[in-house]
């Protein structure tokens, strides 16, 4: 199966529909699929549930999706660094569900795991637990959080191999694993494709079996949330 595109906009022919939830790969600004997001906000698909740890920066990562009114709702744990999240949100425009994060990361992962459901303390006696289940375990309560697949997983490798096998890099690792197998296709931008059989089978991160489509982004410009400077010291 040819997985090899020759752009964005080709890997998500026909994947894309109003109304979808997707999971977005990355950490802040580290690891996340920008020319995929460039190719969703082009397309102009709307009323997106978008489940990410976070959503972008101003004009930055799904903060595009966002000053482009395509979202509808976000799943997400850490969403500060967004003022028109902040205003969609206090304006009653974009529905909110905050997550705690290691919540998150396991909700992705049951859910490409095939579990619906399972229990954790993280949120009990707070906001998090209102509306949902609790159980006693040796007399502790846990609450029930659900299992998260969702329509489409778009995240982004460091390296890919012509098969599929993904190599993510450093803290970009974080979401990328766990949401690329919470969906029922999962797209991948990568920054190099080697030729298969490159890559050490001991250092692979996601197995091909998981990635349907991808291709190459880079390059890529870094970008950083808070550039944190101090005064040069007088001679």
């Amino acid at each position: 199966m040819k997985k090899r595109f020759a752009d964005a906009a080709a890997a998500l022919d026909g994947l894309l529909f109003d109304g979808m939830t997707i999971c977005a790969g990355g950490f802040g600004l580290c690891g996340i699929p920008e020319r995929l997001i460039d190719a969703i906000r082009d397309s102009g698909v709307k009323d997106l549930t978008l489940v990410s740890n976070n959503a972008g920066i101003d004009n930055e990562g799904l903060g595009k999706l966002l000053r482009t009114r395509q979202v509808k709702k976000m799943v997400s744990s850490y969403v500060g660094e967004n003022k028109e999240f902040e205003r969609q949100y206090l304006a009653g425009e974009l529905e909110v569900e905050f997550c705690p994060q290691g919540t998150l990361a396991e909700r992705c992962r049951a859910g490409g795991a095939g579990i619906p459901g399972f229990y954790t303390k993280t949120g009990v006696g707070t906001l998090v637990a209102e509306g949902k289940e609790t159980k006693q375990f040796d007399g502790e309560e846990y609450i029930l959080e659900r299992g998260i697949f969702a329509d489409l997983s778009i995240v982004k490798g460091y390296k890919a191999d012509e098969a599929g096998n993904l190599v993510f890099r450093k803290t970009a690792r974080n979401f990328n694993q766990p949401m690329a197998t919470a969906a029922k296709i999962c797209v991948a931008e990568v920054e190099e494709i080697v030729a298969t059989g490159s890559l050490d089978p001991d250092c692979i991160h996601l197995p091909s079996i998981y990635v349907k489509r991808m291709i190459v982004g880079a390059p890529y410009d870094k970008r950083i949330e808070f550039r944190t400077v101090r005064e040069r010291e007088s001679a």
